[in-house]
């Protein structure tokens, strides 16, 4: 595993000068904050040694180096699922090679499943933990040392005064925003009534199928971890209704101006 880690860096070193230390995961709702990224170098995950291929329709797949403002970084525009067929070291490979080449810092956006009978659709939903309820666990396996800890704490999955910055952004520019807690689940099914009355009970706010496995690795490679959802469906009791890909885009789509503006100031506004 190490060696196809470095050999991925290596190679990715021969194409970039400039290795960023910041690097977004442009998931659902934060696709378009590529046209905000100047001098743009792309790299397909087809070039790209040991990368997967992103297979879900709305998920492009290169990796994207440049400045998004004053900030130099590295963004992974598609990402890869369980549900997919990966397994799990697969899924958070790219996390890996990340940290190989020097990330400190990750931004993470996806899609769920509202619970919390306070959210609407569209909302925005800063992420400040997770349960995960995936059956593989990331770092199940032996454990590399130059990768982290065999145990890693998980108090602060989530950077704490990055989700103050993120909220104080907000707040300065107007947008609503929602605090709760992720459910990382395997999908591909969108969850039944039952699971959604499950899932809020057992503390989830949201429910997705992604970034759980991604933010483990990154906090097992001790970088610091800020994510955030945009609330596409509802699944508050009572209110079920039915659900599919394309809606959940459509939904993520019209929150998307308002998220990427909270990112963009945000990753350029913190310190390293």
């Amino acid at each position: 595993m190490i060696s196809l880690i470095n050999q991925t860096a290596d190679y990715i070193r021969t194409k970039v000068a400039d290795i960023p230390q910041t690097a977004i995961i442009l998931g659902t709702g934060l696709g378009a904050l590529v046209d905000h990224i100047e001098d743009k170098q792309y790299i397909p995950y087809t070039e790209i040694p040991n990368f997967p291929v992103s297979t879900v329709e709305g998920h492009s797949g290169n990796l994207i180096f440049g400045k998004l403002g004053e900030k130099r970084v590295m963004a992974m525009q598609g990402r890869f699922h369980f549900y997919e067929g990966y397994d799990m070291k697969q899924v958070t490979f790219p996390v890996r090679v990340m940290k190989a080449l020097g990330v400190k810092t990750l931004f993470v956006s996806n899609a769920a499943g509202g619970m919390n009978p306070d959210f609407e659709i569209g909302d925005i939903m800063i992420i400040n933990d997770h349960i995960n309820l995936f059956p593989e666990h990331p770092l199940r396996g032996k454990n590399y040392n130059e990768l982290g800890d065999r145990f890693p704490d998980m108090s602060e999955p989530y950077s704490h005064r990055l989700i103050a910055e993120a909220k104080t952004i907000a707040k300065e520019k107007g947008i609503r925003v929602m605090e709760g807690v992720y459910v990382g689940t395997q999908g591909p099914t969108f969850e039944t009534p039952a699971e959604y009355r499950y899932f809020h009970r057992i503390g989830g706010d949201a429910v997705g199928m992604s970034t759980v496995p991604e933010v483990i690795v990154a906090r097992h490679g001790n970088m610091e971890v800020f994510a955030v959802s945009v609330i596409t469906d509802l699944g508050v009791e009572g209110i079920v209704e039915k659900v599919s890909h394309e809606e959940v885009q459509k939904a993520a789509q019209k929150a998307q101006p308002r998220m990427m503006e909270i990112m963009r100031e945000l990753v350029n506004r913190f310190k390293e």
